[in-house]
């Protein structure tokens, strides 16, 4: 049975244990990033404990302010320290705007240029048009 870990002004963190995931859902137009470390630190201590998550499913669908600081932080130290838990597959959901897709792209081959050995190269990491979507793949 699914549960609510996480539910404040930003975002929602759902967990399935049956079906191994974990779902972020950005709730309004923008997350800080303090509001955004302190979702994924609950959520990664979630996973530490239970070691059940090997799926992460973020739905940025509702963000228009991509925020670069996060993401750097998100890539970098989060998810290499959630793969060593069994955390390796990550499903993005992207809101229709052109200026944020092509903002997260930029985002990526730059920490891709800056982080060349980083543990998130060894992830699998796609996008999904849908929550079913990202679940079934």
């Amino acid at each position: 049975m699914n549960f609510i870990l996480l539910d404040n002004l930003f975002s929602v963190v759902e967990i399935s244990p049956e079906e191994k995931y974990a779902l972020v859902k950005a709730k309004g137009t923008y997350i800080p990033v303090e509001e955004f470390k302190r979702c994924f630190i609950s959520l990664g201590d979630y996973i530490k404990e239970n070691q059940n998550i090997e799926k992460l499913i973020f739905d940025k669908r509702n963000l228009n302010v991509f925020d670069q600081d996060s993401m750097v932080w998100y890539f970098v130290e989060w998810k290499a320290e959630m793969a060593r838990y069994g955390l390796t597959i990550h499903r993005k959901l992207l809101p229709e705007d052109d200026v944020f897709q092509e903002s997260v792209k930029l985002g990526r081959e730059k920490l891709a240029r800056e982080n060349p050995d980083a543990a998130f190269h060894k992830l699998d990491i796609q996008y999904a048009k849908s929550i079913e979507e990202a679940v079934d793949h």
